[in-house]
């Protein structure tokens, strides 16, 4: 394998690129490096690398709003296009392809359980609809077209739950932490005993998740009602 590799981005018709080595910069696409200058084969940034000539400072900043060498390939490695191995492309599709069917289990359901779909039940349908996932591509501006796809096979829905719940006082503080964090408390009323009332608001996926959340938190004693 070569030891650079080139990512390139473009903004209203200007072209930058910068050269990377190209594992960390795969390894920096898919969030699993932080440190950019340990991806960076050099901070030069291109208009042409195999010409070596460079964008001028007010292109830069047009493009960018900073002169900072090590901002700019961040966003040049964040949003451009990482020339890839077909090995490395096979590697970051796989692992797009497990984000997006996580995304749609925790976001989707089936409008006549109101459950979400097991994720190799959204992974057969992916393949039935001979679904291409995009590398390189965030999951937020694919997901939409692929939920689309995905219909013809399988019933998505994306809805919200509103579950009442009541905390016995022992497990109120605990539980408190977990409920702000899984949903959106809408109401929240704490009794004179200590016991937590709460609304909360959760995408209807995440309903299993949270019911044995509570369950392992209270030992089963929480109490869970879905209102609508």
């Amino acid at each position: 394998m070569a030891d650079v590799t080139i990512v390139r981005y473009s903004f209203e018709g200007e072209k930058f690129e910068i050269l990377v080595k190209p594992d960390p910069a795969l390894e920096y696409k898919m969030g699993k490096k932080k440190d950019i200058s340990s991806v960076l084969v050099s901070d030069d940034i291109y208009t042409d690398s195999s010409k070596g000539t460079k964008p001028s400072a007010q292109k830069l900043l047009h493009a960018f709003q900073t002169e900072d060498a090590l901002e700019i390939a961040k966003k040049i490695l964040q949003k451009g296009d990482l020339n890839l191995t077909t090995e490395q492309r096979k590697k970051m599709i796989e692992e797009k392809k497990k984000q997006l069917v996580e995304f749609i289990a925790k976001t989707y359901v089936d409008p006549r359980t109101h459950l979400p779909h097991p994720p190799v039940r959204i992974e057969q349908a992916m393949k039935d609809a001979r679904i291409s996932v995009d590398p390189q591509k965030n999951i937020d501006d694919q997901v939409k077209d692929i939920v689309e796809k995905l219909r013809s096979i399988i019933p998505l829905k994306s809805e919200n739950l509103s579950l009442e719940i009541t905390i016995p006082a022992q497990f109120a503080s605990q539980s408190y932490s977990v409920l702000k964090s899984v949903g959106s408390l809408k109401n929240e009323q704490w009794q004179n005993n200590g016991s937590l009332k709460a609304i909360l608001e959760i995408p209807a996926a995440a309903r299993p998740n949270v019911i044995d959340r509570l369950g392992s938190i209270t030992k089963g004693s929480a109490s869970v009602e879905v209102i609508s």
